[in-house]
């Protein structure tokens, strides 16, 4: 693949992405507005959040750059038995099963600091492991799709992977979220 480096080129491939995760960000304002009762009765899921969604779109980062690698290397199949298209997953899936505990224990500590808090902290870190879990697992196929249809369509993983998953991540984060929330609370 040849990539023209060029701002034309760049804006051509860029702009059409960008106006659309505008809407998409926008969509994520309306539905993180939509629970602001329960955030504001919860301080502790307040301060899950940006961290949660941070985190999630980190992961599908992490994946998206080593795809885009193996892609530049010519190395990246898409074929289910690819051993390194599977580890990468499990990675990714064992990252979110060590990393959201401690993001549930941090919000947890943070918010009775601040503020005191109303929930118990195994209700905290259930909440942000379970939706950290359903996110990893979005962003691992938000990512593989992305990565493929960009293969498809010729274009720079690296130009549009990479913002689309974290805009993605975004969104399924507060989703995924106050998902959980209804499920456990």
């Amino acid at each position: 693949m040849s990539t023209e480096w060029t701002v034309r080129a760049i804006s051509r491939a860029m702009l059409p992405v960008l106006l659309v995760l505008t809407l998409v960000e926008v969509g994520s304002g309306l539905v993180l507005g939509s629970f602001e009762a329960q955030l504001l009765e919860y301080p502790t899921l307040l301060a899950l959040v940006p961290v949660t969604i941070g985190t999630a779109g980190n992961l599908g980062s992490i994946l998206a750059a080593r795809l885009s690698t193996a892609f530049h290397l010519g190395t990246l199949s898409f074929d289910p038995r690819d051993e390194s298209l599977a580890g990468n997953a499990v990675a990714t899936l064992a990252l979110a099963v060590s990393i959201f505990p401690v993001v549930g224990i941090g919000a947890w500590g943070l918010t009775a600091l601040a503020s005191g808090v109303r929930l118990a902290p195994e209700t905290v870190v259930a909440i942000s492991l379970t939706s950290g879990i359903a996110l990893a697992v979005l962003a691992i196929a938000v990512t593989l799709a992305v990565t493929y249809v960009a293969y498809r369509f010729r274009l720079d993983p690296d130009d549009v992977v990479i913002p689309i998953v974290t805009n993605t991540c975004d969104v399924l984060g507060v989703v995924v979220l106050f998902a959980t929330v209804q499920l456990l609370l």
